[in-house]
């Protein structure tokens, strides 16, 4: 993943804490004072100008990632403000160097210890002005930890619908095991991926994106962006769920406009499902229901169906193309031809 390697960012204080104790444990191996204040200069120069660097290179080149979370980090923050808090620690780092360089140069031909504490002072000053940035930056960092694994390798069938349609119910049916289920702080609901095995070795993604609403994109919350983004972006196939009993709490009427837009917005195949068949069913669409079961693997038939029809390139494990050794008996137990 792009963002589950990037490690805590600390604080001003805590970044010059472990800067000062490792420049002091530098000085205290000199026995020469002088040189000890100058070696004291440049090692904490050089160990808070290295952290604020590797600050900056532990996120991602954001301009360089896949479009869906390109996008999705744009929603949730703004990619304005991350670049802007990461240039703030850019230029932390570069004057962080040039004072520490110009102080500890300096240092031969004045009072060292008057001058290694003018060189605490101004690191120590210039860190503590991009406080508010690597504040920023960890709070983006625990957000992106969190960010589901989309894989653009596997074919992705986008589950799109109002809420409580029925959709991550019909992801827990049709996934091989529990689907992983993202969060994102200050939303209600995140995005569910779930994976099914399908032949050679190859998987079918499931996406079952927060609830869409039908209204216009300036109304529409960052959780209905999401929905939007990953229909456009990931998106090989749609199912759209719909409920017809309205025991959701949204017209069918309202349902079906919304069907009808994301339909206007997508490139790919989609189909539409009505869930909740024991309550309701609708003709002329496939009928389900994730409560009993009844209609689920018509739907889900339909959507394999379509996806051997669209032939569309995947990733397979090349040891599934490999023929398997024959097996024989010896001495009791089976081996296989290749055994030594």
């Amino acid at each position: 993943m792009y963002f589950d390697k990037i490690p805590t960012v600390p604080t001003a204080d805590e970044l010059l804490d472990r800067s000062f104790r490792r420049a002091s444990k530098k000085m205290r191996e000199k026995t020469n004072k002088r040189h000890a204040n100058e070696d004291f200069v440049r090692a904490i120069t050089q160990a808070t100008h290295d952290k604020l660097v590797a600050i900056i290179q532990s996120f991602p080149e954001f301009e360089e990632l896949p479009p869906f979370y390109r996008d999705l980090c744009d929603i949730l923050f703004g990619m304005d403000d991350l670049k802007k808090n990461l240039g703030m620690v850019g230029w932390a780092a570069k004057n962080v160097r040039d004072v520490g360089a110009s102080i500890s140069k300096g240092m031969r031909w004045t009072d060292t210890q008057v001058e290694r504490k003018r060189a605490v002072a101004r690191i120590a000053s210039i860190v503590h002005r991009a406080d508010d940035a690597l504040r920023y930056l960890n709070d983006a960092r625990n957000v992106l930890r969190k960010l589901p694994v989309i894989s653009t390798d596997e074919f992705t069938i986008v589950v799109a619908g109002y809420p409580n349609v029925g959709k991550s119910s019909f992801i827990r049916l049709v996934s091989s095991g529990e689907p992983e289920i993202a969060s994102y702080p200050f939303t209600t609901k995140g995005v569910i991926v779930g994976h099914r095995n399908a032949e050679r070795r190859k998987k079918i993604q499931f996406i079952d994106t927060p609830g869409l609403l039908d209204r216009t994109e300036e109304e529409r919350n960052a959780i209905e962006k999401q929905a939007l983004n990953a229909l456009v972006y990931v998106a090989d196939l749609v199912l759209f769920v719909i409920d017809a009993s309205e025991n959701c709490g949204y017209s069918f009427e309202a349902q079906m406009k919304l069907r009808e837009e994301i339909e206007s917005i997508i490139s790919v195949p989609m189909i539409s499902v009505v869930n909740k068949s024991d309550v309701k069913t609708v003709e002329g669409f496939f009928n389900m229901s994730t409560v009993s079961g009844e209609g689920v693997d018509e739907v889900l038939a339909e959507l394999l169906r379509l996806r051997e029809e669209l032939k569309v390139d995947e990733v397979v494990d090349i040891r599934a193309e490999l023929p398997q050794p024959e097996m024989k008996r010896r001495g009791g137990r089976q081996e296989s031809e290749t055994d030594f």
